[in-house]
């Protein structure tokens, strides 16, 4: 079977961690109610901290991640399959922004450590130099679900084009981009990346973002989308906190990818410097 109906939960997460958890079960309720199997989390979901020297302070192993352990709940409950955005996990001294895909029976089928830390200054003043508190992961990961094969992926990581490649060519038909992408880069390039993301790849894109002002100086653009593989935006959660739908058919992809064969023409090459 590869149709399925997908959701995305918009959230503002703050530092209260227990009502960010509160608020997104209650949408994951809403989410069932609405026909969802397939359920996708922003990044960071349950906890934005501006502060790199209050983040560890915030953060939990996985065991013992108050977060984790509540969406597991709400996957074995409604028998659904959640996409964890992620959550920052404390493990060998070490801190992760990891994504988590969890089963129907709330089971971990698949972690992923962000790629790319975001380290920028842009030129209005705003900096985040998230490797200063976040350690970055080193491996690409793909599951097999029910439906097929899935490519994870986190917020930053949309901005490196080979990644998303190169889960296509090991055989990705959808791919998932939590996020708490800023206000200010999401108004310049968040659509425009996700669309080329689906189109590059001809691959199904769900981008469950954060939206809204969290605490002291930090907002993020919201606008939660799900893309098809021509890159049609078949919904778009626009500024507020909310859910948004589609029906996924996978079989599309292969459609897709025929129609324009890209990954079957790629061809390695060297660069030559004249």
């Amino acid at each position: 079977m590869s149709q399925f109906r997908a959701a995305c939960i918009q959230n503002t997460a703050s530092r209260d961690i227990a009502a960010n958890i509160a608020w997104v079960c209650g949408r994951i309720d809403d989410a069932v109610a609405g026909g969802a199997e397939f359920i996708a989390l922003p990044e960071t979901v349950a906890l934005i901290e501006p502060l790199n020297a209050q983040i560890p302070a915030a953060t939990s192993s996985e065991t013992d991640d108050v977060g984790l352990a509540a969406f597991r709940a709400s996957a074995s409950k409604h028998k659904v399959v959640i996409l964890v955005g992620s959550q920052l996990i404390s493990e060998q001294g070490k801190i992760y922004n990891r994504s988590f895909l969890l089963g129907r029976e709330g089971e971990i089928l698949a972690r992923y450590n962000k790629l790319h830390m975001f380290d920028i200054e842009l030129r209005n003043g705003e900096s985040y130099f998230e490797s200063e508190a976040i350690a970055a992961g080193d491996k690409a990961v793909m599951v097999t679900t029910e439906w097929g094969q899935l490519g994870l992926s986190i917020c930053y990581d949309l901005r490196f084009g080979a990644l998303y490649r190169a889960l296509a060519q090991a055989g990705a038909e959808f791919i998932t981009i939590p996020a708490a992408f800023t206000q200010t880069t999401g108004a310049a390039h968040w659509h425009t990346l996700v669309r080329a993301r689906a189109i590059e790849t001809g691959c199904f894109v769900l981008a469950p973002n954060q939206c809204g002002h969290h605490c002291d100086k930090r907002y993020s653009y919201g606008h939660s989308l799900i893309v098809d593989p021509w890159g049609e935006i078949l919904a778009d959660g626009g500024a507020e906190p909310g859910v948004i739908y589609a029906d996924i058919d996978l079989a599309e992809v292969a459609k897709v990818r025929n129609r324009i064969p890209s990954l079957r023409n790629e061809r390695a090459f060297t660069l030559e410097r004249q």
